[in-house]
């Protein structure tokens, strides 16, 4: 008996997934389309008036495997999918400052930092733990000649730009209170110095 309640599944038809390539029909002295049309006046002659609908499943030639789980694959079966298909790879979270190439990988994805944005975030990281005064910052990195130096003020624009081109871990970049900025590893951060430490190291 059939349960008929509101949240219950009804069975409303099925699928039928025929490995048969044209060759092999025609080694058996008929086409894919007769085949077809067999099973289709079964069961018209079983149900009469029963809708049907036919997939072909389309695979390169030289693609190996079994013709029904080629079809199956091809068709999107969940089955098929789930024990043929190999598991896609986990993409790895977290943070990686590649020192040496000078490039920061976030979820397995290069983030667009500029060049002095990745200065600046280098500063901080080869002291890590250390708070670094915004003057420090600037003098280390921008000349007293140069048109774009900020001030203790302005340097807070462009760590807010660094920060929000390494979200979500926009935190290792600290900002202490009235002195400046720290850097501070977590469990998720991946620091790559290359073949040897910088001469900037503090």
């Amino acid at each position: 008996m059939t349960d008929t309640g509101e949240n219950s599944a009804q069975i409303r038809g099925f699928a039928l997934y025929v490995g048969l390539d044209e060759d092999a029909a025609e080694a058996a002295g008929t086409t894919l389309s007769d085949v077809l049309a067999t099973l289709r006046k079964a069961v018209d002659e079983s149900v009469p008036g029963t809708e049907s609908h036919a997939a072909v499943a389309y695979a390169p030639a030289h693609q190996r495997g079994k013709n029904l789980d080629i079809v199956r694959l091809a068709l999107r079966e969940p089955r098929a999918v789930a024990e043929l298909l190999p598991p896609k790879p986990e993409k790895k979270s977290g943070v990686t400052i590649d020192i040496s190439r000078k490039k920061v990988i976030i979820n397995a994805e290069t983030s667009s930092l500029t060049y002095k944005e990745f200065e600046l975030l280098q500063f901080l990281v080869l002291r890590e733990g250390v708070t670094v005064d915004r003057a420090d910052i600037i003098d280390a990195l921008w000349s007293a000649s140069d048109v774009d130096r900020p001030n203790n003020r302005t340097i807070d624009v462009h760590v807010r730009r660094l920060r929000s081109k390494i979200e979500p871990f926009e935190d290792i970049v600290r900002t202490v209170r009235g002195i400046g900025y720290r850097f501070d590893r977590h469990a998720d951060v991946t620091i790559h110095y290359g073949t040897g430490r910088s001469p900037d190291v503090f």
